[in-house]
């Protein structure tokens, strides 16, 4: 659900993303200098028109000159041309670098969120992330694209729009000056307040993103238990949330654009009463006075420009801002600089007094101390939330002890590189992830330049084979976005068959066979068990009769490890091993006799035996 308690807002780092901005402009400096060439030479082109009005005015309409008409109509039109190409390839030229700009930015954003720990993702949105790589990129083309250009172009024009108006009359041009310094005073104040609105913009989109693609990725979850009504409340209260900050902002932006009409009517009256006087004077013609508003409109025209264009930059530098961000976060990359290279590995896998939490003072994994040697299959089992699937996450290096160390081949796994080292695993976890695309493409996902032989191969071992040649396009089959086209046992099957394929030193299997019937269990357990060999496994079963042949059984209880050793000694050990093993031993043979009974067996019903043997 969104997240609406207040918090504290991240002040908007102007320094940074200014820096960034820097860099950018830097980056994509020629084509922004042939724009800027090009933006000066169309801007030029349009002083053309208003320059001539003064001529129109005077010389052909009041001294009757209708030879020089032919001559100033050529002007304008050839100016108009000029104006018309300098647009079409500032478009190309500055379009084109915008939008490769975006799409460097995007690669490299993702790049970089993909190379982030674990622990970032756990507390971070996807929707956010999409959001960053998406949404906040999408902003800098009004940097290189034709905005910031496009309002330099129109500073130049208003410079030379004032030295003209000077010379045409200088005590109107100063009250006009006066006027408009007014009005950017104005608006520097306005963005200062809009700025942080624009940037919060973004953050909550993120949060309703997030939340939407949730929703819809969880959409069974949401029919099975008729909750459309409460995700339709929670999107729209994060719709009006996004709404009431549009609206915001479009008030701040509204009342800007109102001022500036005021000023311009403002500027109207100067023009009105001031130039008036001088032309009844004599001071000034009528042609002066057409070209004194003509020129008028040039200066204050980047003003009003940055009115939207400065809207838009600012956005731009918020989108910068939170960008800087995630790319300030340190990479497991980064962290592998320093370390050690791994090329050989054996797998022998030791945990030393390791503490862990997720949440501070709730404690998960609390002194865990055992030695998993070389090729030896390693059991975990325990009550639901005892810790478990931590110490697989630790093995995995997705966390990191608090305190304690794991050793891999006698090494702290903190001391060696993480990608050396994950090249030698191979994963099964218990959410049996898919990708929308083919069987084969999934499979080899672990081992991109696998041969079709290698893939039949594991999947023989997995049973993959005997679903997947039913299947009309065979290993072509495309699974649909998360494996959905397939059953709950196929996925887990495949994802058997993708760590198969890796070929890993060390295999990790989380209820690898949980979705899977006690035919296709029993198996594929076989195939594993040929597989386990020369490896080190570590292993969480959901039925303790399938880790029998364990090297090494760990019962872990509370963050504690509080038995361990083969099947046959925690069974004379008559601990807390028994009683999981005899309680379900007893349910599964009343299954057997009265199979009509409705109770499923699953690790809840076994966690209800007293807690009585502990070490």
């Amino acid at each position: 659900m969104t997240d609406e308690r207040p918090e504290k807002k991240k002040r908007f780092t102007l320094q940074g993303a200014w820096k960034d901005a820097r860099e950018l402009v830097w980056l994509h400096r020629w084509r922004l200098a042939l724009g800027g060439a090009l933006m000066l030479v169309s801007r030029l082109a349009g002083l053309v028109l208003p320059a001539s009005s003064k001529y129109l005015i005077d010389e052909v309409i009041t001294k009757q000159r209708f030879e020089i008409l032919k001559w100033i109509a050529l002007a304008i039109g050839l100016a108009t041309v000029v104006q018309a190409i300098t647009s079409f390839a500032l478009s190309q030229i500055l379009g084109v670098a915008a939008q490769k700009a975006i799409t460097e930015m995007r690669k490299a954003v993702q790049a970089h969120i993909e190379k982030l720990p674990i622990s970032y993702f756990d507390s971070t949105q996807t929707g956010q992330l999409i959001s960053r790589i998406m949404s906040d990129a999408e902003g800098i083309r009004n940097l290189i694209g034709t905005g910031l250009v496009q309002l330099s172009g129109s500073t130049v024009t208003a410079l030379i729009s004032i030295v003209v108006l000077f010379w045409i009359n200088w005590k109107m041009t100063s009250v006009t000056i006066i006027v408009l310094a007014l009005f950017g005073g104005a608006l520097a104040f306005a963005f200062k307040r809009l700025r942080p609105i624009f940037r919060e913009r973004q953050q909550i989109n993120a949060e309703v993103t997030g939340r939407l693609g949730e929703s819809l990725g969880g959409i069974r979850i949401v029919k099975a238990y008729t909750a459309e009504r409460r995700e339709a409340l929670t999107f729209a209260r994060g719709a009006h949330r996004l709404f009431r900050n549009v609206a915001k902002s479009m008030t701040g932006v509204s009342a800007m654009t109102g001022f500036s009409s005021v000023i311009i009517g403002a500027i109207g009256v100067v023009m009105i009463l001031i130039g008036g006087n001088s032309v009844m004077a004599g001071t000034m013609t009528l042609g002066d006075l057409f070209m004194y508003i003509f020129f008028t409109s040039l200066m204050a025209l980047p003003i009003i420009e940055f009115t939207s264009i400065g809207t838009q930059i600012t956005e731009a530098f918020a989108g910068l801002d939170r960008i800087r961000e995630v790319m300030n976060s340190v990479t497991e990359d980064e962290e592998d600089s320093s370390r050690r290279p791994l090329k050989d590995l054996k797998g022998s896998i030791s945990f030393r007094d390791v503490h862990f939490e997720y949440e501070e003072n709730t404690p998960v994994l609390n002194g865990v101390s055992f030695d998993a040697e070389a090729g030896s299959t390693t059991a975990l089992v325990g009550s639901s939330g005892s810790g478990k699937s931590t110490i697989l996450s630790h093995v995995l290096n997705f966390v990191q002890p608090q305190k304690g160390k794991v050793l891999v081949d006698g090494v702290d796994l903190q001391e060696l590189r993480l990608r050396d080292y994950r090249k030698h695993l191979g994963v099964v976890l218990q959410e049996n992830f898919l990708f929308d695309g083919t069987i084969l493409e999934n499979i080899q996902f672990s081992n991109a330049g696998a041969t079709i032989e290698k893939v039949r191969e594991v999947c023989r071992i997995a049973y993959c084979d005997e679903f997947i040649d039913k299947f009309e396009n065979g290993y072509d089959t495309v699974v649909g976005e998360r494996g959905v086209k397939l059953s709950g046992g196929q996925r887990q099957r495949i994802a058997i068959a993708r760590a198969l394929l890796a070929d890993p030193r060390i295999l990790i299997l989380d209820e690898a066979t949980s979705s899977l019937d006690s035919e296709s269990e029993q198996m594929i357990q076989e195939g594993l068990k040929e597989l386990r060999k020369g490896r080190t496994t570590f292993v969480i079963a959901h039925r303790l009769s399938t880790i029998r042949s364990a090297d090494n059984i760990l019962v872990v209880e509370e963050g504690r490890i509080v038995e361990s050793g083969t099947h046959d000694e925690l069974i004379a050990l008559d601990g807390r091993y028994k009683q999981l093993y005899d309680k379900q031993y007893r349910f599964e043979k009343n299954q057997f006799i009265n199979p009509g009974e409705d109770f499923t067996p699953d690790e809840n019903e076994l966690d209800r035996v007293p807690r009585a043997s502990r070490l």
